[in-house]
């Protein structure tokens, strides 16, 4: 028997719907490419994307086509995510700070057929396109009278201008593809995360759980973490859904236009990596300026120092939640926000929990496993791969649906090691690829790198695993300093006394001036380990 309840397709272009008639005059402001603030409202916003629409099916688009965004996070941004997905068409989001190769590669995979690109990338689309034949057309998603050069280029306010504000949106399968998003591809090619509309649906329903985001329509919501990287961590969908105000800062994204932005428009809450709350909080801290609305800040896509947690509750009365999740689980995972029984207690309590990546919200599932696939008891000590299912997580790659992804109960390998612990909080204490192997024993360079990161003279850090005759690998350190900071190797050692074991202790610490990041802000492993490939480490490990 089944129940008496109505069909309601989980479809995105609900979510703008929603919010255009019932929040239709909730504000959408942006600080545009071209520097002026932008204000729109839902209401016109979920217009202008229908505009969108038709101009992208008198174009010929139609539904299953790829439509390729190289933008910021703006106005008109957001409404080529709701035109093309809502017309079942898939909008594939384009990483600026990728590599022009990576670019064409991407472009070529998707067969993308239109790029609506910010002005400012023109130099690198130049780069790009004469290597990626399927692209017929740029948009450029600007106003100015003067656009850059490109092969078919329309200004993007021209092309929708002439077109009815009516399409019907939606009418297909709630599991239709409705964006695409390809990973950094730090091994091998990138590889396509290709989200359904279900999925996206759902993922905001998880989002907005009172211990994930708890977003609401009296919250003004600054995205600050790009729409390119990982779905925008599902915020184009859950501000929406509840018509939360959305701010979104273009390409100023250094600390003090952050903090303008967050005081002039009642900002209450962002989510974004930790180095750009460590830089606003270093500003606050130099300019003596305060926080007079912000309550609630996420950070994930890197280990969050405790400092930084800290400070912002106890100078700004601002929660810090740290969090965790990947392209590939759209991307939330887990957020840390604290049990019953930690809230309860001081604050400084509860740092050590508050560390860790979190616990999994309903809809969201997690296990930890060994090398033979065995689940691994959560005792918050026993680290494992950290495996992941749930309607939200890929089921394989756009592309290469023939290579299987999952394990036998369906399970994504993350390609993390973690922990999970008895309360359901999870810690990373690497990445697979990343763990150091040191006679026969798992070194954790998160573990090391979080404690170092955490001294104020150290402004990035990475440790990495370097062959040794006897222990198969030892850890190298290797430490960037803040400008007018000094340190000795001992000082920095000294900070990982009696807090790792003994024989955790890198070998040798390097300075050095700088220590190269990916396309979305991580330390980039692969390239520090090139840079000290053939380095013969000064010391052996120390007797324990």
């Amino acid at each position: 028997m089944q129940g008496l309840m109505q069909d309601w397709p989980l479809t995105v272009d609900r979510i703008i719907d929603h919010a255009a008639g019932w929040h239709g005059d909730r504000e959408i402001v942006t600080r545009s490419i071209e520097g002026p603030i932008v204000r729109l409202t839902y209401a016109e916003a979920h217009t202008r994307a229908k505009r969108l629409s038709n101009a992208l099916a008198a174009q010929g688009v139609g539904p299953g086509d790829r439509v390729a965004t190289l933008a910021m996070n703006t106005g008109r941004h957001l409404e080529t995510w709701y035109g093309v997905m809502g017309m079942g068409a898939v909008c594939h989001t384009l990483n600026p700070r990728l590599h022009p190769d990576q670019l064409v590669y991407m472009l070529n995979h998707a067969d993308d057929r239109m790029v609506l690109a910010d002005a400012c990338f023109a130099p690198l689309l130049a780069a790009v396109l004469p290597r990626a034949p399927t692209v017929e057309t740029v948009v450029w998603l600007t106003d100015a009278p003067v656009l850059p050069a490109a092969p078919h280029g329309v200004g993007y306010e021209a092309w929708i201008a002439g077109h009815s504000d009516r399409f019907d949106w939606g009418g297909f399968d709630e599991r239709t593809a409705a964006g695409l998003c390809y990973t950094s591809g730090t091994t091998g090619d990138p590889k396509g995360v290709l989200y359904s509309h279900r999925s996206n649906v759902l993922h905001s329903y998880m989002a907005l759980q009172a211990d994930v985001m708890d977003l609401s329509a009296q919250d003004a919501v600054l995205m600050v973490v790009p729409m390119f990287h990982a779905n925008g961590w599902g915020l184009p969908f859950s501000g929406a859904a509840v018509g939360a105000k959305l701010v979104l800062p273009g390409l100023k994204m250094d600390p003090a236009s952050l903090h303008e932005l967050i005081e002039t428009e009642g900002v209450t809450f962002s989510a974004a990596v930790p180095t750009v709350w460590g830089a606003l909080l270093q500003h606050l801290d130099a300019t003596g300026e305060k926080l007079s609305t912000l309550k609630r800040v996420v950070v994930g896509g890197a280990l969050c120092p405790p400092a930084l947690i800290q400070g912002f509750h106890d100078r700004h009365g601002v929660e810090v939640l740290h969090g965790w999740g990947m392209t590939e689980t759209s991307p939330l995972g887990v957020v840390g926000a604290p049990t019953a029984a930690m809230a309860d207690r001081p604050f400084a309590d509860q740092l050590g929990q508050r560390l860790k990546q979190g616990r999994p919200p309903f809809g969201f599932e997690l296990k930890v496993a060994d090398e033979a696939g065995r689940t691994l008891p959560r005792d918050g000590k026993t680290p494992g791969r950290l495996m992941a299912r749930g309607p939200a997580v890929a089921s394989g790659y756009f592309g290469r649906e023939d290579e299987p992804v999952l394990d036998g109960e369906g399970f994504f390998d993350s390609g993390d090691i973690a922990t999970l612990d008895a309360d359901g909080f999870m810690q990373i204490t690497d990445r697979a690829k990343d763990v150091i192997k040191s006679g026969g024993e798992w070194i954790s360079s998160v573990e090391i790198e979080g404690l170092i990161g955490s001294d104020p003279r150290v402004e990035l850090c990475a440790v990495i695993g370097l062959p040794h005759p006897k222990w198969d690998e030892r850890p190298l350190l290797a430490v960037k300093l803040r400008p007018g900071q000094s340190a000795t190797a001992g000082e920095m050692l000294a900070v990982l006394e009696g807090r790792i074991a003994r024989w955790w202790t890198p070998d040798e610490v390097v300075f050095v001036e700088d220590i190269p990041l990916g396309a979305t802000g991580k330390v980039d492993k692969k390239l520090v380990r090139a840079r000290f490939a053939g380095h013969k480490l000064a010391s052996t490990m120390s007797e324990a």
